[in-house]
């Protein structure tokens, strides 16, 4: 490695009066970038001067010097634009012309808003509009790449980035499966309706976090079960979290695994299939007291890490008097009036308090509910519904692949960008030296 030293003179001009920490700080910020493109392209040109060099001690009677392109070639980073002209070599030997420092520094050929530039506004789309994305990173950073070309970068890193590979070497225990509807269109904006995108996330167990394993558009759930077989160890799979939607269950449960139902969602579900049934908020309100007074539902998780070993007489009681609540509440609902709901209950009866009896036997705290999943995945719903509205399936694909790390993997959010930034060779400050001179100097 060889070491260059650039000598920067840097002048600024001191309000005579009134200058203040916030005005030292924002001038310099404004000035940033200038400064950084001047010691940018200084470099280049010093790199530019090592490679020419280079090639012609190669070959001095095949090469020689051809001034420089005509326009200078614009480059957009993150701290700002730069121009440059590049120096030009003919080939004597071909004829042609080409610049040694493009190949060096491998510029990009057509594309002038560089990679190491997008992760701000590829941060924000995750969250807004790619137009609203862009207009912000635009107003903090002064430029940003159009909508379009985000749209197109975000496609091309989607694509070489697979994040749901071959996960048998982790030995997931729980597995937690959900759904929810999306609009689709085709490429030239067709619009073909309504589709079911789903996903799986899994953990290794209590306390480890749920991380997504996979996302599917129309697709089954029986598909959706051959895929998760073929890429994770499913025997070592224990529980499969769920609210209960059509087919998770069918589909996902294995033998040898226990099902546990999301609590909030078994009672918050309840009401509608009484309104199914024909029972208006009146008629609800004698079954909706007796579902909010058998025991499971008043738990917390608070209440399940404090629990002892000398709590076990409770609990025992609690799931008795639990089992006897859905019982009492089945013989409340007439099998002819309330088909639908009291189907739900015998459904639910058995899933919802398998915290409470894995708890009996192997002292165990599973998670209750799937609430604070629900509101990491209500962000990404609420962008693909009210913000996308329609989407080709592809696309949202792509966009799925980097949302799922950003809002419920930020640390492999960051993985992504800390190893494109690691893999290249870097340039490194070994020292920097600052000293001052007054010039007309205001008393």
């Amino acid at each position: 490695m060889s070491e260059i030293t650039l000598d920067l003179r840097l002048v600024f001009k001191i309000p005579k009066t009134g200058l203040r920490i916030n005005g030292l700080i924002q001038g310099l910020k404004e000035s940033s970038s200038k400064i950084h493109e001047t010691i940018l392209t200084t470099l280049m040109q010093a790199l530019e001067e090592q490679v020419i060099e280079k090639v012609i001690q190669k070959d001095p009677q095949r090469f020689k010097r051809n001034g420089h392109q005509n326009k200078p070639r614009c480059l957009k980073c993150s701290f700002g634009k730069i121009s440059y002209r590049l120096a030009q070599l003919m080939d004597r030997k071909t004829g042609k012309t080409f610049q040694p420092l493009r190949k060096a520094l491998a510029l990009p050929a057509h594309d002038h808003y560089l990679e190491e530039a997008l992760e701000s506004p590829m941060g924000l789309v995750m969250h807004v509009s790619y137009r609203r994305s862009v207009t912000e990173v635009e107003r903090i950073q002064g430029q940003s790449p159009a909508h379009t070309t985000l749209h197109a970068r975000l496609q091309e890193l989607a694509q070489t980035h697979e994040p749901f590979g071959n996960l048998k070497n982790k030995p997931f225990r729980y597995l937690l499966a959900d759904g929810t509807k999306v609009h689709l269109q085709k490429d030239r904006g067709q619009d073909l309706g309504q589709a079911e995108m789903r996903w799986a996330l899994a953990s290794l167990g209590s306390p480890a976090p749920f991380e997504p394993v996979g996302f599917w558009i129309d697709t089954d759930w029986k598909m959706i079960r051959q895929d998760l077989n073929q890429r994770l160890d499913y025997k070592k799979l224990k529980f499969l979290f769920s609210d209960g939607g059509p087919g998770i269950l069918e589909n996902l449960l294995a033998p040898w695994m226990k099902p546990q139902r999301c609590l909030w969602h078994g009672k918050r579900e309840f009401p509608y299939l009484l309104y199914h049934d024909g029972a208006k908020k009146q008629k609800q309100k004698p079954f909706l007291e007796k579902m909010q007074s058998i025991p499971v539902f008043q738990f917390t998780r608070l209440q399940m890490e404090q629990l002892r070993p000398e709590d076990r007489p409770r609990i025992t009681q609690i799931t008795q008097q639990t089992q006897k609540g859905f019982e009492e509440l089945l013989q409340a609902l007439d099998p002819k009036k309330y088909p639908h709901a009291r189907a739900y209950i015998e459904n639910l009866m058995q899933p919802v308090t398998t915290f409470l009896s894995w708890w009996l036997q192997k002292r165990e705290i599973l998670p209750l509910t799937t609430n604070a999943l629900e509101s990491a995945f209500s962000q990404v719903k609420n962008r693909i519904k009210r913000v996308g509205r329609r989407w080709s399936e592809q696309g949202l694909l792509n966009w799925l692949k980097l949302t799922f790390y950003k809002v419920f993997q930020s640390d492999l959010w960051n993985q992504i960008w800390n190893h494109r930034k690691k893999r290249l060779p870097k340039i490194r400050l070994i020292s920097i030296q600052a000293s001052f001179a007054w010039e007309n100097t205001i008393t």
